[in-house]
């Protein structure tokens, strides 16, 4: 199954809202949470989403147009 990871830095206002679950749950995708970093001002994660690509991408989407910023990662997350 194809997986995607990306950095997600989520500002003030979404940090209390679900939407790593929400994206991955909604699109049929496994979330797998590598790194996360949550403060009273914002919040960022690294994940890997696995399972169809049309669904990572809309998965991807769902979080943009939410107002997360999404970059994607190059490489193995665990070997660098």
């Amino acid at each position: 199954m194809p997986k995607k990871s990306f950095h997600l830095y989520f500002p003030q206002k979404l940090i209390k809202e679900p939407l790593m679950y929400l994206a991955a749950r909604d699109n049929n995708l496994l979330l797998n949470i590598r790194r996360a970093k949550i403060t009273a001002e914002a919040g960022e994660a690294t994940v890997e989403l696995e399972g169809d690509l049309k669904n990572i991408e809309k998965a991807e989407k769902l979080l943009r147009d939410k107002g997360v910023k999404v970059e994607s990662v190059l490489g193995d997350i665990v070997e660098g």
